[in-house]
C-alpha cells in the first residue's frame, strides 16, 4: 500500500509511469485500438490494460503523477475522427478538461491521422489501454520533467 497515490494506478502502471524519461509519449488507448499489436512495437513493449475504466477516470489518475511536457506545443495528440476531421468527440473533451485540471492552464492537441496516430503510438514508451468504448479515445500524452 501506498500513501495518496490513487488505488487506479496499479503497481505495473506506476512502473510505467516511472521508467519513462522526459519526452517519451505514452499511448493512451480505448477499448476499440489494437493495443496489444501496438504493444509489442512501443520501446517498454508493454500493455497496461485497465479494464472496464473510462478513458476520463484513467486520465484524472495518472495525471496526479505525470508531469506533462511543457517545452512541446503538441504534448498532447489525439485521433482525428476519420468521417470528420473537425469534430471533437464528447470522450476528447472530457480528457482534455482533466489534463487542463490537473496542469492549470489550457491544452490544445495536435491532431493526428488514424495511421499517423498508430505510427506514433507504436514508437511510444508504452500503451495504457482502457475498457471505455468511446470512439477516438486514443491519445498521446508527452512526459514532462517535475520543477
Amino acid at each position: 500500500m501506498l500513501k495518496s497515490i490513487d488505488p487506479i494506478l496499479t503497481p505495473d502502471l506506476l512502473w510505467l509511469l516511472a521508467s519513462m524519461g522526459h519526452g517519451d509519449d505514452l499511448a493512451f488507448v480505448d477499448a476499440n485500438h489494437p493495443a496489444a499489436r501496438i504493444a509489442q512495437s512501443t520501446h517498454s513493449q508493454r500493455l497496461i490494460q485497465l479494464s472496464g475504466m473510462s478513458m476520463e477516470t484513467a486520465i484524472r489518475a495518472i495525471m496526479s503523477v505525470y508531469p506533462l511536457d511543457d517545452f512541446d506545443p503538441d504534448p498532447v495528440r489525439v485521433m482525428m475522427p476519420v468521417d470528420d476531421p473537425g469534430r471533437v468527440p464528447d470522450v476528447q473533451r472530457a480528457v482534455l478538461a482533466e489534463i487542463e485540471r490537473a496542469v492549470g492552464s489550457p491544452v490544445t492537441p495536435g491532431k493526428l491521422t488514424r495511421p499517423d496516430f498508430y505510427r506514433a503510438a507504436a514508437a511510444s514508451f508504452g500503451v495504457v489501454q482502457v475498457g471505455d468504448s468511446s470512439s477516438y479515445g486514443c491519445f498521446l500524452i508527452r512526459k514532462g520533467v517535475i520543477s
